[in-house]
């Protein structure tokens, strides 16, 4: 497995906007060939390693203001998933169970054997998978702002006009792409510029922060890449239902936003794991690791604590 040249331009380190201050002195985009996909990561730090896993509809980006604080006790990789941002698009492989083994095989490939996890938004149920597929690899789990299909309960047809607003993609993003891409395409900044705004709560990213986010997903390529996770649900379903008859056993932290998921995390988790601590974050809405990092990132560092201190 053989790492590519350096990516550059939008997407990359290189090419992001508004990164925190010395942001790009501690970290590197690359790209990572696992033997079935090349996968874009950004690197950076000292100490065991730390893989974060994004959400939708967005990309590694959505880690910036949290990254630079664990990079001085982790070795933080964030990943673009299969089909998102700068890592290859293929048309199949959107099942959490393929998900997951690409993050194995871009870890194995950065010489991480074991390493923590913290996956949000559809980042959640692939790290949830990755745990439970790959047992041996994974320390301690960290999970925020999502369900697990086949395991969560499903929302009913029929919801308040706020939650409407901010779930209704969850069937809309599964249509093929016949409906979906054709109905997005040239109408990005209405549809995704409504789900930020809902699933922000009080709170709202700033514009240039979607507007960054908005313009990635302007590709037509990343555009069909961002609604593949959400048309392999059925294979994910069947999945998890077979994953959950074996429960997780190492230490897990479900995370919600006080306007979001809040305790609703912590308890899909408990359907799956013996061992779950909670932690709910004020004043966020879904977007956690934008709208309440120093409060993420407390969470984070004290969850972690046992990992990073053993690893001395």
């Amino acid at each position: 497995m053989n790492s590519s040249p350096v990516p550059e331009g939008p997407g990359s380190v290189s090419g992001a906007p508004n990164l925190p201050a010395g942001f790009t002195d501690t970290f590197t985009s690359r790209y990572v060939d696992t033997g079935q996909v090349r996968l874009h990561a950004v690197t950076g730090g000292e100490g065991p390693p730390l893989l974060l896993v994004h959400g939708w509809p967005q990309f590694w980006y959505q880690f910036r203001m949290i990254m630079p604080a664990l990079a001085r006790d982790f070795s933080v990789v964030a990943v673009d998933q299969r089909g998102i941002g700068l890592s290859d698009q293929p048309a199949d492989g959107y099942d959490t169970a393929t998900l997951a083994s690409d993050l194995v095989a871009l870890m194995d490939a950065l010489g991480h054997p074991r390493f923590a996890l913290y996956g949000t938004d559809v980042g959640m149920p692939i790290a949830y998978a990755l745990a439970a597929d790959h047992r041996d690899r994974v320390d301690r789990l960290v999970v925020s702002e999502a369900p697990l299909p086949g395991i969560s309960p499903s929302p009913p047809l029929f919801l308040p006009p706020p939650l409407n607003a901010m779930l209704w993609h969850l069937a809309f993003n599964q249509l093929p792409g016949k409906v979906n891409e054709a109905l997005v395409t040239g109408r990005e900044d209405i549809f995704f510029g409504a789900e930020f705004d809902a699933s922000a709560g009080t709170n709202k990213l700033p514009d240039h922060v979607v507007r960054y986010y908005i313009d990635t997903l302007k590709d037509p390529d990343h555009l069909r890449g961002s609604f593949e996770f959400y048309r392999a649900i059925p294979a994910t379903t069947a999945q998890n239902q077979k994953r959950v008859q074996q429960r997780l056993t190492l230490p897990v932290l479900a995370i919600g936003g006080s306007e979001s998921s809040g305790e609703g995390v912590a308890s899909t988790m408990k359907l799956a794991a013996d061992d779950v601590q909670t932690v709910v974050l004020t004043g966020s809405g879904h977007w956690v690791a934008e709208q309440a990092p120093e409060q993420l990132l407390a969470a984070l560092t004290a969850f972690l604590a046992p990992y990073r201190d053993a690893a001395d």
